[in-house]
């Protein structure tokens, strides 16, 4: 196989630090936004930077909302010409943020932008449209398509594609979550992940498949193709997570473990800390993608979920409670490790790294 002389993420041209120099940039004209819907249906309740936010409609009932896309995973699509899971990605990137605020998902709309029209394509991307909605049990009920050649590029018949969603989802006011009521003490509850999921893929596939036939070729760490691990859909955590908020144990804060990895936990409003102490065995695809990719395990840590999809925090004793509601729902999970009371923390002993929110990054002690 061919090698990639890769060892950071900034090195595939991706640059997480400028990304969020540019939120914050942005972020100045868009908070302008907020006032505008002062005193009237429809005003949001949090600033910017969390997983998803929540409009209050009145008579105590909230609307969530969140956005996001599939990102570079799509080229691997394209390579492999499989449309059939990216729909699922699609769903689950926005739904997954949704939950994260105490919603239930209702619907999502897509956006879909190509070079050129291909009816084969969209029939299978609409394949995993329909199988992610109903599976989180959300609707569709409108999108819009694009034809944007001269501002893609790609490889398979459609010459360039995207896939990005705006989803919805329903809430009690009362139930809205933004880590505030966390509290030092309390567990991390870490459920499964089905691999890569949708982040990261730019520094993923410079490392695994540098040249395009190496997806085609058939690795025994996996026990498949590169291409098929990469294309593993990502996992839905919206019944699990429903069955929560209605039924109990109500989380103190659910997040979502994307593309900045265990720094995601320093999103909470609550000023704790974590430490992380009992990831189970690393799976085989972040091995793999360390081993070749020379990758440190802050850069891991940082860049991918290592296996862990979804933190729900509880108190301690409701941990037992999550775990087997995560079984009934198909997910392994595990007491990850506990809330500190060291603000903006992130301690993963188990690898020897610690990271601030401050920074927003991890480094080996």
């Amino acid at each position: 196989m061919s090698k990639a002389n890769i060892d950071t993420y900034g090195q595939t041209g991706v640059d997480t630090h400028a990304a969020a120099s540019a939120v914050g940039t942005l972020a100045a004209s868009i908070r302008g936004t907020f006032g505008l819907r002062a005193g009237r249906v429809g005003a949001p309740i949090r600033g910017l930077g969390y997983y998803a936010n929540v409009l209050d409609l009145g008579n105590g009932q909230g609307l969530a909302v969140s956005s996001d896309g599939v990102g570079t995973k799509l080229m691997v699509a394209e390579v492999m010409g499989r449309y059939d899971t990216i729909g699922i990605d699609c769903i689950a990137m926005n739904v997954n943020d949704l939950i994260c605020v105490g919603a239930e998902p209702i619907a999502m709309l897509d956006y879909i932008a190509v070079g050129k029209i291909n009816n084969a394509v969209f029939a299978e991307v609409g394949k995993g449209l329909l199988e992610g909605c109903k599976r989180c049990r959300i609707s569709i009920p409108g999108g819009e398509i694009a034809q944007v050649g001269e501002m893609l590029r790609g490889t398979g018949p459609t010459e360039g594609f995207d896939l990005v969603g705006t989803a919805v989802g329903v809430l009690p006011m009362e139930r809205a979550i933004f880590g505030q009521h966390v509290r030092p003490g309390d567990a991390v509850v870490g459920v499964a992940s089905s691999g890569i999921h949708s982040n990261g893929y730019t520094l993923a596939r410079r490392v695994l498949a540098p040249q395009v036939e190496d997806y085609h070729r058939f690795e025994p760490a996996f026990g498949r193709t590169i291409g098929d691990e990469l294309l593993e859909p990502t996992a839905l955590y919206v019944n699990l997570a429903v069955e929560l908020f209605e039924t109990g144990p109500m989380p103190h804060a659910v997040c979502h473990i994307t593309g900045d990895g265990y720094m995601n936990l320093t999103r909470v409003e609550a000023e704790v800390g974590f430490d992380l102490d009992n990831f189970p065995e690393t799976p085989a695809v972040f091995r793999v993608l360390a081993e070749r990719g020379r990758l440190s395990a802050a850069e891991m840590f940082e860049v991918y979920n290592m296996g862990i999809g979804l933190c729900i925090i509880v108190p301690p004793t409701d941990a037992a409670a999550v775990i087997a509601c995560a079984g009934r729902h198909g997910f392994a999970a595990r007491e990850l490790g506990r809330v500190t009371a060291e603000k903006g923390l992130v301690r993963i002993p188990q690898h020897g790294l610690s990271g601030t929110k401050a920074k927003g990054s991890f480094r080996a002690h």
